[in-house]
């Protein structure tokens, strides 16, 4: 069937990106009757195709980025850093963007985290700020948890959903927690625990990250296709060239089509919402007489303050069974190394999965029957694993440049990531696989490996481009998530947070967005 992608004679709001802030702009603004179109740049996944990628994610021949059609000319980079950045690991182009190949775990900010307490600036909002959206997040989204976190903020009604029970290895950490006086809890996810807003509960495939196949794991396509139910349209394969503006408003998303035609929407507003990486890059891809050095950035920080969450693990094995890969996600976790004032914040999970897949092990053996069998027993189902994030130091000079030298299908220049990772973050990142340690010697475990500090990588959670602040002189976009210098054009992203605390983003994302779709109803009804 062919897709028309000629732009809208009529638009209120044009929105870059369909991923879950996209997404949840799009349903909020075309449920109130205003004429909304997505552009996105990749293409909309076959729901029927879910059960094959899954397939295919658990074959060894394919790399784990194929499964959702990343990688080409068209998703080139270049990481220029003093450490390497893996931009494509983890990334999916599409409609849905990474929500399709996420983990689903869904967890708030701390009153710390806005404040400045926990590290870095502090943000130009609170916690009290987002608190009624984070509770309608949970909602639009979906969260199985309870309120057992004695570490947590404060919370104004319970979760839609029930928490997943403990899992079996969950149990045998929480021996060596209470030993050690650690406090552990549930861990809130964004996927059904049971019936849930015409879905059904997750019945454990364990493919969640990379391919949930059932859709019991919330992704964005969901309020897409509730967005297009209330009028919105969403144009797939539509990469966004530049933006056209004068010295105040953005006046036309030029975007390009698979036949390789540009075309121009117009609108009253825009909304991008591509992602950390994506949003600085087209910024300063649509730089002006107006705006030499990039557009919306007179202070000079469009692409600086790139942050991540650095990653802390510490894994071995016991002499008995863990049951560690019946459960692909994380049900029990611990905020109680969060909030404090010897360290930047640090979240524990006790993961339930660890240790190397039987069939890597079995592709890679000498030996096969019996003598297999037996090495797949030994190496297989004892193992248990401590993970965790830890707050990475937001510094200028992390950042998302352009790199002329490399272009991608559309002859643009390639993001260029320019990142590395302090001394005080290997010191965090060190005192976390402490704990994770002490946990795992609790159990007399036999310590195989450790990640961290020396071999620490990024979670692949894409902060800081876009810095939300008062002053425009040190920040791109207001309290309300607008440009200070263009006065319709908004960022719902993860690109505007000003510290990166030690939570998955996606919901703190997912506040954000429905709070400027809020911002954005009062202003077109006064337009």
């Amino acid at each position: 069937m062919e897709v028309d992608r000629t732009p809208s004679d009529r638009a209120d709001v044009c929105i870059v990106g369909a991923g879950p802030a996209g997404a949840l702009v799009a349903h909020r603004l075309a449920a109130a009757g205003y004429d909304v179109v997505v552009l996105e740049a990749g293409p909309r996944f076959d729901r029927e195709r879910r059960i094959g990628r899954m397939e295919q994610s658990l074959r060894p021949a394919h790399a784990p980025q194929s499964v959702w059609d990343v990688g080409g000319q068209r998703d080139a980079y270049t990481s220029s850093g003093a450490d390497h950045y893996p931009l494509n690991r983890t990334r999916v182009k599409g409609v849905g963007g990474t929500t399709l190949a996420w983990q689903g775990m869904v967890v708030r900010l701390h009153e710390r985290d806005f404040d400045g307490r926990n590290g870095g600036d502090p943000w130009p909002i609170d916690y009290a700020d987002l608190q009624p959206y984070y509770a309608q997040a949970e909602r639009a989204m979906g969260v199985a948890g309870a309120d057992d976190n004695p570490f947590g903020p404060p919370r104004e009604e319970p979760f839609p959903m029930a928490p997943f029970p403990p899992s079996h290895s969950d149990a045998i950490f929480a021996e060596a927690c209470e030993s050690l006086g650690i406090a552990t809890h549930s861990a809130p996810n964004a996927r059904n625990s049971e019936e849930y807003d015409g879905r059904g509960a997750c019945v454990g495939f364990g493919t969640c990250k990379p391919v949930c196949p059932t859709r019991a794991k919330y992704d964005a396509p969901m309020h897409v296709e509730r967005a297009e139910a209330s009028g919105a349209r969403v144009i797939d394969r539509a990469p966004v060239q530049r933006l056209e503006h004068d010295a105040d408003r953005i006046q036309a998303a030029v975007y390009a089509t698979p036949d390789g035609t540009e075309h121009r929407q117009a609108a009253r507003q825009f909304v991008l919402a591509a992602g950390g990486v994506e949003i600085p890059r087209l910024l300063l891809l649509s730089k002006s007489d107006h705006y030499p050095e990039g557009l919306a950035n007179s202070s000079g920080l469009v692409g600086r303050y790139f942050t991540e969450h650095l990653g802390a693990r510490v894994g071995g094995t016991v002499d008995r069974p863990t049951r560690q890969h019946h459960v692909e996600f994380i049900t029990t976790e611990s905020h109680q190394f969060y909030d404090s004032d010897d360290h930047p914040p640090i979240k524990l999970e006790l993961l339930n999965y660890a240790g190397r897949p039987p069939a890597a092990t079995a592709l890679e053996a000498d030996h096969w029957g019996d003598d297999l069998l037996a090495t797949l027993r030994e190496t297989y189902g004892n193992t248990l694993e401590v993970a965790g994030l830890v707050q990475q130091e937001a510094r200028p000079d992390n950042r998302i440049t352009l790199d002329p030298a490399r272009t991608d299908d559309h002859g643009n220049p390639v993001p260029e990531v320019h990142w590395s990772i302090s001394d005080r973050d290997r010191r965090t990142v060190e005192r976390a696989t402490e704990i994770q340690r002490s946990i795992l010697e609790e159990l007399d475990a036999d310590i195989e490996w450790v990640v961290g500090p020396d071999s620490t990588g990024p979670a692949a959670h894409h902060m800081g481009t876009t810095r939300m602040g008062d002053n425009p002189a040190t920040s791109v976009v207001d309290s309300q998530c607008r440009t200070h210098d263009l006065d319709n054009a908004w960022i719902a992203s993860s690109s505007v947070f000003v510290s990166a605390g030690a939570m998955n983003p996606t919901l703190t994302i997912a506040a954000l967005a429905l709070r400027i779709g809020d911002r954005l109803e009062e202003t077109l009804s006064q337009t």
